[in-house]
């Protein structure tokens, strides 16, 4: 790549990167009980922001150095604390984060690429279920010392591209006739996304558990 292309995608970086810097400082003087609806702007304009900047450095890499994709987003992957395991028949993947809003592109991608190769490492060192008729839960949980309305509808989360990826590597089809989609909300001590998937006759037992496990958590 040219040396001036370089030059000015980092320049164009180091603006976005000004403009996060402005929108913390503004975070950090905002009184957030007066005016809650002003730091939800700020706070998401600063998140979409730095998630941004990441992406296109991401992008960057790829385009002027010799490290490849999948190297990077497997480190990409640890950083982000990407949790993956087996047991029970379950297969249960652990994001960091809450699910971004549909028609946020980067956002997405800041997420899913990560997640994709997170997944393909696991499945290269442990064995891997492949379902034919499953259940797949998304568990939102959200930080309990946060506001209560921060809670998004679920037809207002970009569910089907990270479906696409778990797809991939453990069923047969995500096809509605084989895959049935649940949504929980619960609280817990940070914001994370949970993602099981099972065979559709282990649902009943797993939702039991689930339950019992949050009432357990509700008496503290």
């Amino acid at each position: 790549m040219d040396r001036q292309v370089i030059s000015q995608r980092i320049t164009s970086i180091l603006g976005d990167i000004s403009r996060l810097q402005s929108a913390l400082y503004a975070m950090n003087t905002t009184d957030i009980q007066r005016y809650p609806d002003n730091y939800e702007v700020l706070s998401t304009d600063a998140a979409l922001r730095s998630e941004s900047i990441a992406c296109r450095l991401r992008h960057l890499i790829y385009a002027t150095t010799t490290v490849k994709k999948a190297e990077y987003l497997q480190s990409a992957s640890v950083m982000h604390g990407i949790e993956i395991r087996y047991e029970n028949g379950v297969l249960e993947v652990m994001l960091p984060s809450l699910l971004p809003k549909r028609k946020q592109r980067q956002s997405t991608e800041f997420l899913i690429d990560p997640v994709y190769f997170a997944l393909n490492n696991y499945a290269d060192h442990h064995p891997m279920p492949k379902f034919s008729h499953c259940v797949v839960c998304f568990s939102h949980i959200y930080s309990r010392e946060l506001p209560a309305r921060r809670v998004r509808d679920y037809d207002n989360l970009e569910l089907k591209q990270l479906l696409d990826v778990i797809s991939t590597f453990i069923m047969a089809d995500d096809s509605g006739l084989l895959c049935d989609a649940y949504n929980t909300t619960e609280l817990g001590e940070q914001d994370c996304t949970c993602i099981s998937v099972m065979d559709q006759k282990s649902f009943s037992e797993w939702l039991s558990k689930r339950q019992d496990h949050m009432k357990s958590i509700s008496d503290f």
